[in-house]
């Protein structure tokens, strides 16, 4: 299994092909899901500093004493992250063809691909 920085390595590099052929969906399934572990890592807010009177409003006295460390997530965490938008999508292409949106449709069953891909 990948670690998160390898997945996060892989996932830029698909990226950065991607935009370099100039395939829309890839681009945005990608950064769709750069951005899911992205926000996955994102700490709680219930455990940043409070913040103090001074010369900024809503501040924290001293240098660095608002920094909250991000969360790090364990590789099966992203793994499943990842099956998780496999699955949204799948999910999505099952009702636009429902719906009769083929088009839709093949853009999300492309955008499936690319993660199946990695």
């Amino acid at each position: 299994m990948r670690t998160v920085d390898e997945w996060k390595a892989t996932l830029r590099a698909a990226l950065k092909d991607a935009l370099r052929t100039r395939n829309a969906p890839a681009t945005a399934v990608l950064r769709e899901t750069l951005a899911a572990i992205d926000n996955a890592e994102a700490p709680d807010m219930s455990v940043a500093p409070e913040s103090v009177g001074g010369g900024i409003a809503g501040s924290a006295g001293g240098l660095g004493s608002g920094e909250v460390s991000r969360l790090l997530l364990s590789p099966e965490a992203v793994d499943s992250l990842i099956q998780r938008e496999i699955q949204e999508r799948r999910d999505a292409v099952a009702l636009y063809v429902q719906l009769g949106k083929s088009e839709e449709a093949r853009v999300l069953t492309a955008q499936v691909d690319v993660l199946l891909g990695l």
